[in-house]
């Protein structure tokens, strides 16, 4: 019985399910977003969300773990040396899936898994709401 086992079941056998999931996160990596169905989306938020936890340690073991589970070299170092300084201030939930709805062949669900906004990108954000806050209080102020 499968009584409160919380794994999402790709039909798969284990061997593959890492494969496939080390090469969507490296896509992840790569290309900042990927679409694929809405349950593999969800398996792979969990180990991409693993990966960036260790990418922002930055110690020579968290890289070797991580490419332990990735396979690729290149994919790690830009982990760990481009995209983890920019979510250093998060404490969890880089990424975001973003329902797309049934595919043409078969109705499966599928989805967008990308990365959220970067830390850099949310201080630019409010700093470009500020003024523009700001702007009516002045107008206010002169009458």
């Amino acid at each position: 019985m499968r009584h409160r086992a919380a794994t999402f079941k790709i039909n798969r056998s284990s061997s593959h399910v890492r494969a496939l999931l080390a090469n969507a996160v490296c896509s992840l990596i790569e290309h900042g977003q990927i679409k694929t169905t809405l349950v593999r989306a969800k398996r792979i938020r969990q180990l991409a969300e693993q990966m960036m936890t260790k990418a922002k340690d930055g110690s020579l073991h968290a890289r070797r773990l991580a490419l332990a589970k990735l396979h690729q070299e290149t994919q790690v170092v830009r982990l760990f040396d481009v995209l983890a300084p920019q979510y250093k201030n998060r404490q969890g939930g880089y990424t975001r899936i973003y329902r797309l709805g049934p595919r043409i062949g078969d109705a499966a669900e599928m989805s967008i898994l990308s990365w959220v906004e970067t830390d850099e990108e949310v201080a630019a954000g409010k700093a470009a709401e500020a003024p523009a806050e700001e702007a009516p209080k002045a107008e206010e102020e002169a009458k």
